[in-house]
């Protein structure tokens, strides 16, 4: 197998960083050329390895590791199929479960079952393996912005809320994993890991006093900053609406060379001490184009020398891309890899393409992959329902990354060295090329999935059960739901869900406000621990709002559809829209509209491990 290049270097000349950009781009080259045979290395390192272990011992794989047995004896599996023995560890049973090594951590995906992030095992061999992705990002992207060595990025970045588990774990996001991990930490002098944020700014857990910290730092250095960015497109822009709010306090910091004292964070005042002195004509310039009317292009106005912004705006997200593109006044935006708490698998070879053009190559080093071909029935369809448990010829319908075929969707199906065998991802992609002899996918959607403001997750059946929950405060009224829909709203930030419902009133009385507010906040609190989370400590969405719309909207909306092509025979109301049309047509009909009044319970961690 080809050998990863090496991570870590020390000071970084120009001559050697060319000679380093050149080995991680040889290594793309090598690793796509061989796909297969890579992959097939992969599968019997990882087996080989995990020959003793109690899973792959049950289901009788008994130490072989070619690739035909392997599909044979292992099912293709969901979460829901290893949680026990995800709890058995989570609870402290230290014996080889799932890996032959010990598991070092959970990584909490954004993902639920049951209400509540799954959990992720991983070792800590698997920081190498994101860092060796990172490693490959910025030589890719040096072919199309060269130069990018000479400045500095501007990344809003954030750790999370953790918690332990039972057993004494860590369970936390991948990114908070990696932030908090000596990879990041200690890292070596890497011009493309030159970030304004000191690493101080970004480990601070007050997310106020991180994000505000992180600003402040990336006005000071506004001329050295080259590009910008955040994980997320609704992460970046939750960053400027935080500088329309709060730049006349920047400024009057910059203006001062005195950090505001809200900041009481220790470690951050003293890093950001370092960076900020008085610049009263830094701070002049700040309040004289933040003052205007109008914020178009205010990211290259503050920061001149900009070329790109670098988020993720694929799937849900692409919703934000107007934003962006006000805000940057149509800067590249760029989606430079693909990954997630199960395993980090692809970069994208062409960063500076539209983003309805994004497509990643898998490095076929990271894990095993599969791909479970998938078959719509309506190319409209908003989100796609998949089969919880495959049959037989489902089963061995999968196929190897170097069997894919051009314009096929397929579900990801990964083994990793961490502990998943035949996992299902819920990634829908399609096939949207090749690099070599090694497939580019384009990603399509999470499946199952009907709305999504940020990190957060919410399929139709969890929305189902949380509406049928809070329509129980009508009864009272002699009131029903007759019928209802939704959409995630990002024409404001932070973005919320929407609920159009259409009541049948029986009887005379009318709902007091109150009611309805207490409808939102029982569908709040009914939704999983990522949407709360994101309600209460991130901040990242907004409160739930409930629109009540004329009698008969929704017989208009399935007139609209039929209108479009629909068969009255097998129309059903949709539970969530996306269309801009039909959006508009719901709005023309509403009479009233309540929000929730606060924000639902969320405590840290599993509600199964109490308050740990």
């Amino acid at each position: 197998m080809p050998e990863a290049p090496k991570i870590a270097t020390l000071e970084v000349s120009d001559q050697s960083l060319v000679e380093k950009n050149k080995s991680k781009l040889q290594f793309i080259e090598e690793v796509t050329s061989n796909a297969d045979d890579v992959q097939r290395r992969v599968l019997e390192e990882i087996l080989s390895r995990n020959a003793d272990v109690e899973y792959l011992k049950r289901h009788g794989l008994e130490g072989r590791t070619d690739r035909d047995t392997f599909k044979h004896v292992m099912p293709v599996i969901t979460y829901e199929d290893i949680q026990t023995e995800i709890n058995r560890i989570a609870n402290g049973d230290k014996s080889q479960i799932l890996c032959s090594n010990p598991i070092s951590e959970f990584l909490t995906s954004s993902g639920t079952s049951g209400g509540e992030r799954k959990l992720m095992p991983t070792i800590e061999e698997e920081l190498d393996r994101r860092s060796l992705l990172y490693s490959l990002l910025m030589p890719v992207m040096d072919q199309f912005v060269p130069g990018l060595d000479k400045g500095k990025g501007m990344y809003f970045l954030f750790i999370k809320s953790e918690s332990k588990t039972p057993g004494g774990l860590p369970a936390r996001p991948v990114l908070t994993s990696y932030y908090k991990s000596s990879h990041f930490k200690n890292r070596p002098y890497d011009p493309y890991t030159n970030y304004t944020s000191p690493n101080q700014t970004i480990l601070c857990p007050d997310s106020y006093q991180s994000m505000y910290s992180q600003m402040l730092c990336g006005l000071c250095q506004h001329k050295e900053v080259l590009r910008v960015g955040a994980v997320f497109a609704s992460g970046f822009i939750r960053a400027i609406k935080f500088l329309e709010k709060h730049w006349p306090e920047l400024a009057r910091d910059i203006r001062s060379g005195t950090l505001n004292s809200e900041i009481t964070d220790p470690s951050v005042r003293e890093a950001v001490g370092e960076i900020l002195k008085p610049d009263p004509k830094l701070a002049d310039f700040v309040e004289s184009e933040c003052r205007k009317s109008s914020w178009h292009g205010i990211i290259t106005r503050l920061w001149p020398n900009t070329k790109y912004v670098d988020v993720i705006v694929t799937g849900t997200m692409s919703q934000y891309i107007p934003t962006l593109d006000y805000y940057s006044n149509g800067l590249p935006l760029v989606c430079t890899m693909y990954a997630s708490s199960e395993c980090y698998f692809g970069v994208n070879l062409r960063p500076l393409c539209k983003p309805s053009e994004v497509s990643y190559t898998l490095i076929p080093t990271m894990a095993y992959f599969e791909f479970l071909p998938v078959h719509r029935n309506s190319g409209v369809t908003s989100s796609i329902s998949l089969p919880k448990a495959l049959t037989e010829k489902e089963q061995q319908e999968l196929v190897d990354l170097a069997d894919v075929k051009l314009g096929q969707e397929y579900e990801l199906v990964v083994t990793t060295y961490a502990g998943l065998y035949r996992y299902r991802v819920g990634d829908v992609l399609r096939v949207a090329g090749f690099k070599n002899n090694a497939p580019q996918f384009s990603f399509i959607c999470r499946k199952n999935v009907a709305l999504s403001i940020d990190a957060d997750k919410t399929d139709e059946v969890e929305l189902q059960n949380a509406v049928k929950n809070a329509v129980t405060h009508l009864v009272p009224f002699d009131a029903t739901l007759s019928e209802y829909t939704s959409y995630a709203d990002t024409s404001s930030i932070p973005g919320h869900y929407v609920l159009f419902w259409e009541l049948c009133m029986n009887g005379n009385t009318p709902i007091p406000p109150s009611v309805f507010e207490d409808c939102c906040l029982t569908i709040e609190e009914s939704l999983n621990s990522v949407y709360r989370q994101g309600r209460v400590s991130d901040r990242s969405i907004g409160p739930l709002e409930i629109k009540i719309v004329e009698s008969g909207t929704f017989d208009k909306l399935m007139d609209y559809a039929i209108s479009l092509g629909a068969s009255i025979n097998q129309y059903k109301t949709p539970r969530c829209v996306k269309f801009a049309p039909i959006i508009e047509l719901l709005n023309n009909r509403v009479v009233d509209s309540y929000f929730s009044p606060k924000c639902p319970k969320w405590i840290p961690g599993h509600k199964q491990w109490g308050s740990n």
